[in-house]
């Protein structure tokens, strides 16, 4: 049975454009959100951790991850799919998928996995796809054996070059600064003059992508096979582009659930 589960499991990822991915025992993860699987009705046994590449070009003011429809909506969608292929083989199983708000450390289980190596921003960095990835997981309550988990690995960490560290513009990798530039974009209520001017400095009216454009690793990016990042692309956002936005279209992008008023603020303050 294993086999042939496994097989489906890598035809299912493979056609949604899924490269990289791995199973482990569940005692091998970091679990940082125990309340999450506290409120299961299921004691967890194994964990489906895999990557999302997302990089297909770079927009003109916001951060990459933010140019396409909320990446979340494209983790249920494969998360959805996992359940429906590992139910059809073992249907009182029991599975929840994850994506950021998740009971374990994302991060941690990729990095065990060997699906990538540690920078020095802390963010995971793949073989191919660099760091712009997202990570996804399934757990559930099956024997990590009949998933064929692997052991963990030795967590691998980048060169160190620095060049991620020189690059912030707040300083706050290097330990300087309180907080990065992407958190004041997305923070609520009035800016300071100096918050406004570094976002004027680096063009952002949402995120920061600056660590990672000056990455090596990120030299030459691979451009995503999936689909899902690919369309309904924003590639500069403007107030006249916002106010085409209903309130469902915006709630679907990354940058929707801080408020509109927060994205109408920046707009208004770079000009655009």
């Amino acid at each position: 049975m294993m086999e042939r589960l496994r097989a489906e499991i890598d035809g299912y990822l493979s056609g949604m454009g899924v490269e990289y991915y791995a199973v482990l025992d569940y005692r091998d993860v970091r679990e940082a959100r125990p309340d999450i699987i506290g409120r299961e009705d299921f004691l967890p046994r194994s964990v489906i951790i895999y990557l999302l590449p997302y990089y297909v070009d770079t927009p003109v003011n916001i951060s990459r991850y933010a140019a396409s429809l909320d990446y979340h909506i494209a983790l249920g969608e494969i998360n959805g799919g996992l359940i429906e292929v590992i139910g059809r083989h073992l249907p009182e199983a029991h599975l929840r998928g994850y994506g950021d708000h998740s009971p374990i450390d994302e991060r941690h289980a990729a990095l065990i996995s060997g699906l990538g190596i540690l920078g020095q921003n802390g963010l995971l960095i793949n073989e191919k796809y660099g760091s712009y990835i997202f990570i996804g997981d399934l757990v559930t309550d099956i024997d990590p054996d009949l998933l064929g988990a692997t052991p963990p690995k030795n967590i691998e960490r980048c060169h160190g070059c620095g060049i991620c560290l020189a690059s912030c513009p707040t300083g706050i990798l290097r330990g300087e600064g309180e907080g990065c530039l992407s958190a004041i974009t997305q923070r609520k209520g009035e800016l300071s003059d100096d918050e406004v001017e570094l976002m004027r400095k680096f063009n952002t009216v949402w995120g920061c992508d600056e660590c990672q454009r000056h990455c090596p690793y990120n030299s030459d990016p691979i451009v995503t096979p999936i689909e899902f990042f690919h369309r309904e692309r924003i590639e500069c956002l403007t107030s006249e582009l916002l106010a085409t936005l209903g309130k469902e279209d915006f709630r679907r992008r990354a940058f929707g659930w801080r408020g509109r008023r927060v994205v109408e603020r920046n707009l208004e303050k770079l000009g655009y």
